[in-house]
This record gives structure tokens, C-alpha cells and sequence, in this order.
């Protein structure tokens, strides 16, 4: 039960904070679909939480069904979007934790899907500062 709910609130909280209109964590796992160029890019953070922008351009006007989900294979987020330039933005919440999730992006026309890992990567400077003395 306890998945259940917090599956319910990862969905209400994407579903709430996707907007229609560089660090990257997320990595392609399959192919490109033709005549398109699907792009899912870290932007930084809201409210201490990560933002990731998905943008999808194609000469023609296609549909493309978005799917969000963890590792274990539970749908987290799904939604259609038609047009030639499109973008929507997404905020995770905390309760995700160190879960990777895949974001899979298909095309309509040609049937042809891209898929994106997104996992929590840490990395730490350890380096000496300089700064004047005055």
C-alpha cells in the first residue's frame, strides 16, 4: 500500500508541474525517431528538487505519447502531446530517492520510440579555494 501512495503522489506531483508550451542526467537507450529530435536535458532545481525539460521538434506535425517509469517497471506519468515544437517540463519530488527512471518518448507517425535513463549521479570537488585576505 505504502508503494501505492507514494506512486500516486510522484504522479500527481509530475502531473501537476508538466507545462505544455545543461547538464544532462538522462541517456538514450534506443534509437531516434526519423524527422525528429526529441531532447530531455536537466535545467536545474526547484524547491531543492531536480527539473528536467523534455523538447520535441519535428518538420511535420506528429504525436508523441510520453511515458514515465521507475525501475521496477511501474508507470509513473503518461501523457500525449501533439505539434511540431513541444515542450514540457517535469519536477521529481523527493520520494523517488536514488530510483532510476526511464523516460520513454514515441512517435505516432513512424512508430519509433526513444528511451532515457535518468539516475542520481553525486560528485564532489576537492580542491583548495583562494580568496583575498583584506
Amino acid at each position: 500500500m505504502k508503494k501505492v501512495t507514494k506512486n500516486l503522489s510522484i504522479v500527481a506531483l509530475l502531473f501537476a508541474l508538466t507545462l505544455a508550451t545543461t547538464t544532462s542526467f538522462a541517456t538514450p537507450t534506443t534509437g531516434n525517431p526519423a524527422s525528429s529530435t526529441i531532447e530531455l536535458k536537466f535545467i536545474g532545481k526547484h524547491e531543492n528538487q531536480p527539473v528536467f525539460e523534455l523538447n520535441l521538434a519535428n518538420a511535420d506535425a506528429d504525436e508523441f505519447s510520453i511515458i514515465i517509469r521507475d525501475e521496477y517497471g511501474s508507470l509513473l506519468y503518461s501523457a500525449k502531446a501533439k505539434g511540431t515544437n513541444i515542450t514540457r517540463k517535469f519536477m521529481l519530488n523527493e520520494e523517488v530517492g536514488d530510483t532510476d527512471l526511464y523516460v520513454e518518448v514515441k512517435s505516432k507517425k513512424n512508430n519509433k520510440a526513444e528511451t532515457y535513463k535518468i539516475s542520481k549521479s553525486y560528485s564532489y570537488k576537492d580542491e583548495p579555494v583562494i580568496t583575498s585576505a583584506k
